[in-house]
């Protein structure tokens, strides 16, 4: 015999059955969240992050960060924001250190260990490896008393209430703890160093980052012939192959100098035609135009231009670029700069 196809009360059945997540239940959970980790910021010893901080902005060689499972990703992680802001560091498996890697490990080097408890066992069994290396050790945990706090020549708690787990087992708010206390510090290092925005910049060269710290204005602008030029007594009908060849949606209006006088929108034209009706075709561009767009000149980051073009009272399209003379140079379109990738 053939197989049956499911009846649509069978699958009316499997429906109504579905597991629903109770809204109140996951509103609460983000309270308590909310409620641990304001326990960490409330107990944090400042005396002990300063001095953690302090001997991180001091390393003379790399700082290396380990742990195991979830803090071991929290490591990695801490390790690469600190290279994002060109500070020399790196991640060390526990596992691997003691098969090879730790031949990495120099005297001048700081080795950060993250772990919750404090007592694992990978990382107790590196410590010794790394101190006959003559490395400099940090621990990072949230148990007052254990075994790395004995071994470690620099301690870190990180007070924490209970995990956000029914069972106070499943390391969530730990490690949310532990992500929160190494960009904080992170951030604290780029601030100690004077870290500019074209130095930050350098280390994102690819991607939005890189992209809106480098591109400024005038490297995306359209310029020359691109632009939709005309003069204030033409007619807005004669005008009308320039608004809409050129992709800007706009007309810039200037003067024989190229000084900006206004300008003049496609939504412009919609409102012209239908409060003029017939008689648009009797108006110049220059009756009816903007004189006191927004403007932006050519050396601003082309992250600025976007800021300024989503600023109230409402977002605008493009923004003509001028020179100090309020010569028009150029104009930069939001297509053109979302087609940049910022």
């Amino acid at each position: 015999m053939g197989s049956l196809a499911p009846s649509s009360d069978v699958s009316q059945s499997s429906k109504e059955t579905q597991t629903l997540v109770n809204p109140n239940d996951l509103l609460n959970l983000f309270k308590c969240q909310q409620k641990y980790l304001n326990f960490f910021f409330q107990k944090l010893d400042l005396s002990q992050t300063l001095s953690f901080t302090q001997t991180l902005l001091n390393a003379k060689g790399t700082i290396f960060f380990t742990g195991v499972g979830k803090s071991g990703f929290v490591a990695q992680k801490i390790s690469q924001t600190l290279v994002s802001l060109g500070i020399r560091s790196g991640f060390l498996s526990p596992l691997d250190a003691l098969h090879g890697d730790i031949g990495i490990l120099s005297d001048s080097d700081l080795l950060v260990l993250f772990s919750k408890s404090g007592n694992t066992e990978e990382l107790l069994k590196l410590v010794p490896c790394a101190k006959a290396k003559g490395v400099f050790l940090i621990s990072i945990t949230s148990s007052e008393t254990n075994l790395l706090t004995i071994v470690c020549d620099l301690n870190v708690h990180l007070p924490l209430e209970r995990e956000l787990c029914p069972f106070d087992m499943a390391p969530v708010t730990s490690t949310a703890i532990q992500m929160v206390f190494g960009d904080t510090v992170a951030i604290a290092l780029m601030g100690a160093k004077n870290l500019t925005k074209d130095e930050y910049a350098a280390n994102h060269p690819a991607g939005k980052i890189g992209k809106s710290l480098i591109f400024k204005v005038k490297d995306v602008m359209k310029k020359q012939e691109e632009l939709p030029l005309c003069r204030e007594e033409d007619l807005i009908m004669d005008q009308l192959v320039e608004l809409t060849s050129k992709g800007c949606g706009c007309l810039l209006i200037v003067d024989d100098e190229y000084h900006l006088i206004g300008t003049f929108t496609d939504g412009d034209l919609r409102r012209t035609l239908k409060a003029s009706g017939e008689g648009i075709f009797k108006l110049t561009v220059g009756e009816m135009c903007n004189r006191n767009p927004r403007t932006i000149c050519p050396d601003a980051m082309a992250v600025e231009a976007m800021q300024k073009m989503e600023s109230p009272p409402s977002a605008v399209q493009f923004l003509p670029v001028v020179n100090h003379q309020n010569i028009v140079i150029g104009i930069i379109t939001l297509h053109g700069l979302v087609s940049a990738g910022l």
